[in-house]
């Protein structure tokens, strides 16, 4: 796949992530341990031979600059091609809700998109969890002719709150796209819109500037769904595992998930590995009272209490008699002595202190924010 360009578009909904993408994008939200969300569409393309990657910046992205680096972890440290930021100009102020549309951010980037010297390009956001082959999708865009094509998952049955937000495909027999609805409440039992397009990069640029023309900035509600009946766009089916991080319960179920073998299995063991930055960090330390039952500990963790059924990020420390279920403590926390976790998420640095006690409901999990102490 020499031959496509990949954007990685992180103008995505927020809003009911703000208790752990205050002061990161959501791309650098922290994963499964060790990883960030971003890393899940970055691996993707490099295993699909995608080696010219633009990262659509909206803002708060000192994290994600700091992750991704030169791109190295990725392949993407390159003399030709390779990882290229397209931050937003110095006049756009997004916190001030002077923000269009993600065409706007396109519009002000068409020159990096018209220097590559590749003639179609994939587009993917950072919020969509899956492990998945491009070259599948690219192939099928060609065999169909297609002008477009959308990836999408079918979901027979699935609580709407775990979807919150999504957008929902109609499709024929012959998986041409018939219809969209953005931010539908028939997500639950839908084709759910994965998010990821391609699209031959001449007309994608006319898109860009046809819309901008007549002051139209999103691309999916102006970019797509406006020109359904004007281009031949094609759905195309994936049958692997996805998630969908739009909201604080679907991040909390999305890791949940990863303590199922089967879901660890097909995400990071079926196809090609997903990569992240590499930090050198020995091996967890499990001491003399340490109890561990069904949990993902990351490198540099010291364990000397009860951890079920728990994520546990790089560095994290637990005290003696600290008991921990449920949970997902983010990197370099610490959960002191006696104190009692249960269907928590603690973001980094947070401290809790001896002998709390913190119980939140499954269904509405409570959050630790960033460098609390509680």
């Amino acid at each position: 796949m020499n031959n496509v360009l990949g954007i990685i578009n992180l103008h995505e909904d927020e809003k009911l992530l703000k208790e752990i993408t205050r002061h990161r994008p959501l791309a650098a939200v922290p994963f499964g341990g060790r990883f960030r969300l971003i890393d899940f569409v970055l691996s993707n393309m490099v295993n699909s031979g995608i080696h010219h990657v633009g990262i659509v910046a909206k803002s708060k992205y000192r994290a994600l600059m700091d992750h991704l680096r030169s791109g190295k972890e990725w392949d993407l440290a390159r003399k030709r091609n390779g990882l290229f930021m397209m931050p937003p100009p110095d006049h756009i102020h997004y916190s001030n809700s002077i923000y269009k549309g993600d065409l706007e951010h396109f519009h002000n980037h068409l020159d990096s998109i018209k220097k590559s010297q590749q003639h179609y390009v994939l587009i993917a956001g950072s919020h969509t969890i899956c492990n998945l082959n491009y070259s599948d999708v690219f192939k099928f865009h060609v065999d169909n002719q297609a002008d477009i094509t959308i990836v999408y998952k079918q979901e027979e049955s699935c609580p709407e709150k775990y979807f919150a937000m999504a957008t929902v495909l109609k499709v024929d027999g012959e998986n041409r796209v018939t219809d969209m609805e953005v931010k539908s409440d028939k997500a639950a039992g839908g084709n759910i819109c994965m998010e990821t397009f391609v699209i031959a990069k001449e007309l994608l640029l006319q898109i860009i500037e046809d819309c901008v023309a007549r002051g139209e900035f999103d691309f999916i509600k102006e970019g797509i769904i406006k020109n359904l009946h004007r281009y031949k766009i094609y759905g195309y089916r994936y049958d692997g595992y996805m998630a969908k991080i739009n909201s604080i319960q679907a991040y909390y179920q999305a890791n949940m998930s990863l303590l199922l073998p089967e879901v660890w299995t097909e995400l990071f063991s079926k196809l090609g590995p997903i990569y992240t930055k590499v930090k050198d960090t020995p091996p967890a330390n499990y001491r003399e009272y340490a109890r561990v039952q069904n949990s993902m500990i990351a490198n540099g963790c010291i364990i000397d209490g009860t951890v079920e059924n728990s994520i546990l990020f790089r560095g994290v420390k637990v005290q003696k008699g600290a008991y921990i279920k449920n949970s997902i403590i983010m990197q370099k926390s610490e959960v002191g002595s006696g104190a009692m976790l249960e269907n928590i998420i603690c973001d980094k640095d947070v401290k809790i202190t001896d002998g709390k006690r913190l119980v939140g409901d499954p269904n509405y999990v409570m959050v630790i924010e960033k460098g609390m102490v509680v």
